[in-house]
This record gives structure tokens, sequence and C-alpha cells, in this order.
């Protein structure tokens, strides 16, 4: 049992919950086609844009995006587009995987950071992450950050937004099920 089908057995979709747990942590989600992806990624991206591939045939960045950044181009880049190579549902989490491309730093040294992802990659739960994972884990060495909204802390008293990454975080997810264009506003200003 995977994704869906664990999650409707617990009383909810796990996509359902996952739109609604981004939501409650900033996090707007685009329900999208897959030939609406690309549209969506480029309505979404600030210039300028940095990005490392999508793993998707048919969804690209936008045209102007670097996708070999270095590290001036980062510091320079207000978005960043990466895939997410999957989802917790229950948290409303997306997951970076570590990568020779750079997903991780084009993620998170950035104003704003767009996470492109398939419906098919929600889990429900950690459980649900670690049994899926785990063998990447223990076997290549990988390292998945597990990304819940946008980056705050209150270390030094006040919360302060974007103080170790994104500001602001956007979830393309491509789901051909879902309402055409469909988006859950989950309040990100950036």
């Amino acid at each position: 049992m995977h994704a869906d089908q664990t999650a409707e057995a617990e009383g909810g979709s796990a996509i359902e919950r996952f739109c609604e747990r981004s939501r409650e942590v900033g996090v707007p989600v685009a329900r999208v086609s897959r030939e609406e992806a690309t549209d969506v990624i480029g309505e979404l991206a600030d210039p300028p844009v940095v990005a490392t591939p999508l793993p998707w045939e048919g969804i690209d960045s936008p045209e102007d995006a670097t996708t070999e950044p270095t590290p001036d181009d980062l510091e320079r880049a207000t978005t960043g587009v990466t895939p997410a190579v999957g989802a917790v549902a229950d948290y409303g989490s997306v997951l970076l995987r570590s990568d020779r491309a750079g997903s991780e730093p084009t993620s998170l040294f950035v104003d704003r950071h767009i996470a492109v992802l398939d419906a098919a990659d929600v889990v429900p739960d950690m459980g649900t992450t670690l049994a899926d994972h785990g063998d990447a884990f223990r076997e290549e060495g990988a390292s998945i950050v597990v990304a819940t909204g946008p980056s705050a802390t209150a270390d030094m008293g006040e919360l302060v937004v974007g103080a170790h990454g994104p500001r602001g975080v956007d979830v393309v997810l491509i789901d051909d099920d879902a309402d055409v264009g469909e988006t859950i506003d989950g309040g990100s200003d950036e």
C-alpha cells in the first residue's frame, strides 16, 4: 500500500493532507497537470533564477534559469527551482535529495524556493518515507533534507524568516487528477 491507498484507509487522501499541512506552514501548493507545470513554474519564478534539472519529460525551469549555478550565481539568485523526491503528508514537508546537480544549495541560498513534486511521490507519514528511501540511505550514503515551509528561527529572540534558507517556498504539485490550475494558497508573500 502506498500514499493515497494508506491515507484513504486512515480517512483522507495523502495529497489532500499534504496540501492542507503545507498551507498551515505558509507554503502555497499549485496542483497542476503535466502540461501546465512549466508555465506555472515560470509564473512563480522571479529572476534571476537558478535551477537543477527536473526529471520529468516536458517539464522545464524558466528558459533564463542558470542550470549549473556557481556560488556567485547562487548569491545573486532570487529564485531556485528544484525537484523534490517526495513529500510527507503529515508534516507538509518536501524531501530534497542532496545530489551532484546542487539541489540542496539551489533550494537553500535563494529568497524563494520552488519545489516541483510528482503527486505519486506524496506519502502519508515519516515511516513510509523511511521505508521508501531507507535503502538509499544505507547503501548509497544518500542524504535527504526534510524541508517544512520557509526558513525561520527564533534563536536570538524574535522570529526571523529567511535566516537559514528561503523566505518563501512554493510547491508545484504535478497531479493529472487535480482540478486544472487549482492553487491552495499557503500565504507565501515572497
